[in-house]
């Protein structure tokens, strides 16, 4: 017999964490591991766009990363879960730092901020660092709230975001999209 997708037990709003604990569906804990879905679908969007094998291998193990993020956060910090849940490591935050600075090296200085834009694919890619601040705030909300939350998840997310910024820069440089400066009003 297949396995049904639907189980009608959030049919009134609320929803287990892993390790049983029930607890309503605007839940913080299930905002911020929601938000990281919804940065891993986005980031599966920017890698079906981009044509540089380097890049889409990166952005596939960044979202291996998220799903061991939204397992960890998932899971009801009081109670050990049964499942073993994947951990992040310091070398995926490494990762990250040595892609930033091989992109950073391949790139002009930034001499003025950039605005959103100049491709369809850069624009998907600054959209995902954006969702990727929110699910960074989600996370430090959760924190704030006295809710556990690994140190290395809020580094991760953080450096994920620099990541995506430089990669939208690097992308637009590929398909030689020009950068919009930001010209203020005066």
């Amino acid at each position: 017999m297949a396995f049904k997708i639907y189980t009608k037990t959030g049919d009134k709003g609320n929803t287990s964490l892993i390790g049983g604990t029930k607890v309503p569906k605007s839940h913080l804990r299930i905002e911020a591991y929601g938000t990281v879905d919804e940065l891993n679908s986005y980031i599966g969007l920017c890698r079906d766009l981009i044509m540089d094998d380097t890049s889409r291998a990166v952005l596939q193990e960044v979202q291996d990363r998220l799903f061991t993020i939204g397992s960890a956060l998932a899971c009801d910090p009081i109670k050990e879960p049964k499942m073993r849940i994947p951990d992040l490591k310091d070398t995926d935050i490494h990762f990250l730092e040595k892609e930033i600075d091989r992109m950073t090296e391949a790139l002009p200085p930034m001499k003025h901020f950039i605005l959103p834009g100049g491709h369809p694919t850069v624009s998907q890619l600054h959209i995902a660092r954006c969702v990727c601040r929110r699910a960074e705030r989600c996370c430090v909300r959760l924190e704030l709230e006295g809710q556990e939350v690994e140190a290395i998840i809020l580094q991760y997310i953080n450096r994920l975001s620099d990541y995506l910024f430089m990669l939208a820069r690097y992308t637009g440089q590929q398909l030689q999209a020009p950068e919009i400066p930001w010209k203020p009003r005066v």
